[in-house]
């Protein structure tokens, strides 16, 4: 895993200071994001989308670390809490484009 290349944790970065990043993250159905390695916790907000998962490395940490893939489904307005470490890629695995808001906090 050493030569791994990680990219971005989402598809476009909008604003970033001193306290938070926040990023878009937008996929087609069937569309993959780069792998990444989430090293600030985060806060996810679902805007649109039916089913998302995260194909998780085999060493990553995190909550969903161990599990290997984690599947849900998207509600609109959800929002859910992640702690770092976690490293994996994003799959919209739905019938729709799958639409969010992540914001990462800084320490």
């Amino acid at each position: 895993m050493a030569d791994r290349v990680l990219g971005d944790i989402a598809t476009k970065l909008l604003f970033e200071n001193d306290r938070v990043r926040v990023w878009e993250m937008q996929l087609e159905p069937g569309q993959r994001s780069d792998v990444h390695e989430h090293k600030l916790d985060y806060i996810m907000i679902q805007l649109s989308g039916d089913t998302m998962a995260a194909d998780m490395e085999p060493d990553s940490g995190g909550p969903w670390g161990h599990l290997g893939t984690v599947e849900g489904d998207v509600f609109p307005g959800n929002v859910i809490y992640a702690e770092r470490g976690g490293i994996e890629s994003a799959v919209n695995n739905g019938k729709v484009p799958f639409h969010e808001i992540v914001v990462e906090l800084k320490d």
